[in-house]
């Protein structure tokens, strides 16, 4: 019985307070995802690993894979995107585009044993599919801010940028894949001291390494706009920072721009990302609490090409970044007496036909009583020949 009080790695188990937390948000986010005209869905937990396994952006070694009983691959599903793009792709196809989906579900991702993470966390989120529009990006990223603000938190932060500048500045100056590659960990891991250091290494001319430099300083308000445009000369470059420019104009017409920084060095290591990508920073939270991004390419892997943007909120780290304190559970709890039950339980009623949380305890089932007593928030006796008030 080694394992009695053990979980397998990374599962956790969500008590009532937290539970009770984790309600409240989630309900206030997916109200204000409704609002929006948002439909949610559900996809099941488990998924063929030729399809969802594949078309995911997960790494494959960070998959829980299991054999059904004829033999096929399946996994337990590691993210939202891929099992919507799926169902969007074959049943919703005839319904037309664009769709605006969402969803509220359990992802599973295996972590390794000193990573300390959780393997199953839930996710909320939007998918607008068919729309290749900046305005589905600006819709999306709109959103996330409204629902954040309705979660309850104030304090946080929206980085946006554009996959394809890095993209095109790197291969400008670089020239291949491959030296580009390890510019971009230093990005993705922001490592802003070792880029420095690997850029001054390079065989590059001086203009070259500063054009490379100046990078880490495209991040802030929309004047950093103008400084990107300064520092790339190819066409498909010029053409993302004109997106942005696009996006940052829309998103002043929704009124969310407080919450919005660009980022013109940003990059994920969710690889079917191909355009504007946001991530999104609490206060006292060291991981990002949600991202998202266009991704037009990952259609085709269903064999129906569209345009899809996104966004995913971490339940568990919005959790944190809200410090909900842990208080006393807004129940009334009735103690009563053999004697006294008809009358406890037509006062319990009562109290419930007003939208109360409401405990009928028999005083013979507890211990102590003055400990029950002290758990809630009010308490009714209904003992010996009548009801003494509530405390």
């Amino acid at each position: 019985m080694l394992f009695m009080f053990e979980k397998p790695l990374g599962m956790r188990d969500t008590l009532p307070s937290l539970y009770e937390a984790k309600k409240r948000v989630r309900q206030s986010m997916t109200d204000e995802i409704n609002s929006w005209g948002f439909q949610f869905i559900e996809t099941p937990t488990l998924e063929y690993y030729e399809t969802i396994g594949e078309a995911s952006a997960i790494l494959d070694q960070q998959l829980f894979k299991l054999l059904d009983q004829q033999g096929h691959s399946l996994v337990l599903r590691p993210d939202m995107t891929a099992p919507i793009a799926r169902v969007a792709a074959s049943r919703l196809y005839n319904e037309g585009y664009p769709l605006r989906l969402a969803y509220s579900a359990n992802v599973f991702r295996a972590q390794q044993r000193e990573g300390g993470r959780p393997a199953e966390f839930e996710q909320i989120g939007v998918e607008s599919i068919g729309d290749g529009t900046i305005s589905s990006d600006a819709e999306a990223i709109a959103l996330m801010v409204s629902s954040l603000k309705k979660s309850g938190l104030s304090h946080f932060t929206v980085a946006i940028g554009h996959i394809g500048y890095v993209n095109a500045l790197f291969l400008e100056i670089l020239g291949n894949e491959e030296r580009a590659n390890v510019l971009r960990r230093f990005l993705y891991e922001k490592n802003y001291v070792g880029y420095r250091e690997h850029v001054k290494s390079l065989a590059l001319s001086s203009i070259d390494k500063q054009r490379l430099l100046l990078l880490l300083q495209l991040r802030g308000n929309e004047t950093k706009i103008a400084d990107a445009r300064e520092n790339v000369e190819s066409v498909s470059g010029r053409e993302t920072v004109e997106e942005l420019d696009q996006l940052w104009t829309q998103l002043e017409a929704y009124g969310v721009t407080d919450h919005i920084k660009i980022d013109f060095n940003l990059v994920s290591h969710m690889s079917y990302y191909t355009g504007i990508l946001f991530e999104v920073y609490a206060e006292n939270v060291g991981f990002l609490i949600g991202n998202g991004g266009r991704y037009d390419q990952l259609f085709e892997k269903f064999g129906r090409p569209a345009p899809a943007t996104g966004f995913g909120i971490r339940l568990d780290r919005l959790i944190e970044a809200l410090d909900l304190s842990e208080e006393k559970e807004d129940i009334h709890c009735v103690i009563f007496s053999g004697e006294q039950r008809s009358a406890a339980i037509q006062f319990a009623q009562e109290e419930r036909s007003k939208g109360k949380r409401v405990i009928l305890q028999d005083i013979n089932g507890l211990n102590d009583v003055d400990a029950c007593a002290n758990a809630f928030n009010e308490v009714t006796y209904f003992i010996g020949k009548g009801k003494r008030g509530a405390e």
